[in-house]
């Protein structure tokens, strides 16, 4: 089956077809490093991390390229910076160090590259100045500003009228524009701002040219995929399309456009703006990363996603159910790993991660029913075949149904001291122990020799 991914350009599920078979390119707007990104921002790194692992999975590791950029150069991170009374190198860089870090707890891969905005001023000028030779750009007062009624394609994209494009950007009017919709290139920088030698003076690159030069350099003027949130397609995607396009001769820039819808919490979009934000560290400090993956891909990509509590307990269940039946199988050595067709299908049908979590669980079932050796010994590979390009189950079981740390080092500790009170026929306390303990949800099974087995209630 072919995979069909929904483009938001043409509005419909097409058939992908790559460029170029061994060199499938995908870009996707990434983190603008100035506060701890929440769960809104988690939801395109999972989605875009299960896609590069389905293109991975279908075309090689070595012939997928992808790029996720990170913004380091931005008004937002100026102005953090300044409220912080840190240094924005200092800010930059310590939020991008805990950017990773919670990106790799949600067990996404590490893209092929990770440009930075501050390492591509050379061909963000470069790109300017294409776009002033040809008449697609202009100066004006320190400020160069890309011409909207340049492109007579502008605004096709996001499907807006004029009107609503001019209200939806957020523009400022300034006089030195030539037109409301005209949007800025090239920013003049004061000395306490950062700022780089150009052709028109010391100063700064808007945020939406940095995607497009950093596209080109990594991925060539026309590439696969673009992947982002719903709320980049006006202005940034926009806007990317109108610069890159007009770059470059008109010649197409990414030929399928993926986005996902918000996450909400509390009934809105989750926003630092509206206040309503968790951040991906406040979740991981209540369940792990992996529980938080498997929530965000129990709803289809593009379908709202409502942030609960009862997601993540509704997730936990889940993969405690799969650890579980992985523990029985565990010393059943699988020679190789087939993906299941069920799985396959829902995912080549533009990533329905709903379905394929069904069809796992279809197989959960069968690998807990099956008696034949042989058969759980299939049914286990495919578990683990799935997991691998939905980004989970790959731990190690008994250390996911324990768990780790201080807890499960407590928890080993009041075992020891029930077996004492046993020991020392103190039945009382014993029983005050294994209730304690079943109160947080830790289930006790004594075994022949004095032993004493233990694991989360599922």
């Amino acid at each position: 089956m072919p995979l069909a991914l929904h483009n938001t350009a043409t509005r419909r599920k097409e058939i992908f077809e790559p460029i170029d078979p061994t060199n499938v390119r995908m870009y996707v707007c990434g983190s603008t490093v100035y506060a701890p990104p929440h769960m809104g921002n988690a939801r395109p790194l999972i989605v875009f991390d299960v896609l590069f692992r389905l293109l991975r999975h279908r075309y090689g590791e070595r012939h997928v390229r992808y790029v996720r950029n990170i913004t380091d150069i931005d008004d937002k991170i100026n102005a953090a910076a300044k409220a912080n009374g840190e240094s924005i190198r200092d800010l930059t860089e310590r939020t991008a160090r805990a950017f990773h870090e919670d990106v790799a707890a949600l067990n996404c891969l590490t893209p092929t590259v990770e440009p930075r905005a501050t390492e591509h001023i050379g061909p963000i000028i470069k790109m300017i100045e294409t776009l002033i030779a040809s008449h697609h750009a202009y100066f004006a007062e320190g400020h160069v500003l890309f011409s909207v009624v340049s492109d007579p394609d502008y605004g096709k994209f996001s499907g807006r009228s004029r009107d609503e494009m001019i209200a939806g950007a957020r523009v400022d009017v300034a006089p030195y524009k030539r037109d409301p919709g005209d949007f800025v290139l090239w920013k003049p920088s004061p000395p306490d701002l950062p700022g780089w030698d150009s052709p028109w003076g010391r100063g700064r690159p808007g945020w939406h040219i940095e995607c497009s030069a950093m596209s080109e350099v990594h991925l060539g003027d026309t590439f696969d995929i673009h992947g982002g949130g719903l709320d980049l397609i006006f202005p940034h995607h926009e806007n990317e399309i109108a610069q890159s396009t007009c770059a470059h001769g008109g010649k197409p820039f990414a030929r399928y456009w993926v986005h996902n819808a918000f996450v909400e919490f509390g009934g809105e979009k989750m926003a630092k703006s509206v206040g309503n934000v968790r951040t991906i560290r406040e979740v991981l400090t209540e369940v792990p990363g992996e529980v938080a993956r498997y929530a965000m891909l129990m709803s289809h990509y593009r379908d709202p996603f409502d942030w609960t509590e009862e997601r993540t307990a509704q997730a936990r269940h889940a993969l405690d159910r799969f650890y579980r039946a992985l523990r029985d199988v565990e010393d059943f050595t699988a020679p190789e790993n087939v993906f299941p067709v069920t799985v396959m299908q829902a995912l080549e049908d533009d990533l329905n991660t709903p379905l394929a979590l069904t069809a796992l669980h279809a197989i959960l079932g069968a690998l807990n029913q099956a008696i034949d050796r042989h058969e759980k010994l299939r049914l286990k590979g495919q578990l683990l075949a799935a997991g691998t390009v939905l980004g989970f189950l790959q731990q190690d079981p008994e250390t996911w149904l324990k768990g780790a740390g201080d807890e499960a080092a407590e928890i080993e500790t009041l075992i020891q001291q029930r077996l004492a009170a046993r020991k020392d026929k103190n039945f009382t306390e014993a029983d005050r122990i294994r209730t304690e303990l079943a109160i947080r949800g830790i289930l006790l099974e004594d075994k022949p020799g004095g032993k004493t087995e233990w694991r989360r209630a599922v």
